[in-house]
């Protein structure tokens, strides 16, 4: 995450074709109402524009709604922090970090609680690490089964 003072500015500098002129123009627009030019400002109208309440709402339903089901903590993370951009309220650290967790599959949820890590980035690490070593000993277990009855059935 880039520090408060430089995401509007990093942010405009991603935007291309008819984004870049959007922003342009609505930057002009804002200057002469003499309304602030800030990050807060720039998300609301950006959203607004490219993306209607009704999406944003639905988008907003799927993050509330969001588990791991078949995908990998990797695969799951990555949805999490798309629809996150798309909840309205402001989230703090401990609350993002909790409904993750909460999305998880019980297993790897029941590895990862115990630790109460408050910091997105590091519970996600934590989780993969742990989601690796789930399927190294399901693996180890598999083979010693097959061992054990003769092969492959």
């Amino acid at each position: 995450m880039y520090p408060a003072e430089n995401r509007l500015a990093f942010t405009v500098y991603m935007l291309i074709g008819e984004a870049e002129h959007w922003w342009i123009s609505m930057k002009s627009i804002m200057k002469e109402r003499g309304e602030p030019v800030t990050w807060e400002a720039f998300r609301e109208k950006f959203l607004s524009e490219y993306f209607p309440v009704s999406i944003r709402y639905a988008k907003e339903v799927e993050f509330f709604q969001l588990t791991q089901g078949g995908k990998t903590v990797t695969e799951y993370a990555e949805r999490f922090k798309h629809l996150n951009r798309f909840y309205t309220l402001p989230l703090d650290k401990e609350w993002r970090c909790r409904t993750f967790k909460n999305g998880l599959h019980g297993d790897i949820r029941l590895m990862v609680a115990p630790l109460s890590i408050k910091d997105f980035a590091a519970l996600v690490g934590k989780a993969i690490v742990m989601e690796k070593l789930k399927n190294e000993v399901e693996r180890q277990c598999l083979s010693q089964q097959q061992q054990r009855t003769g092969g492959p059935s």
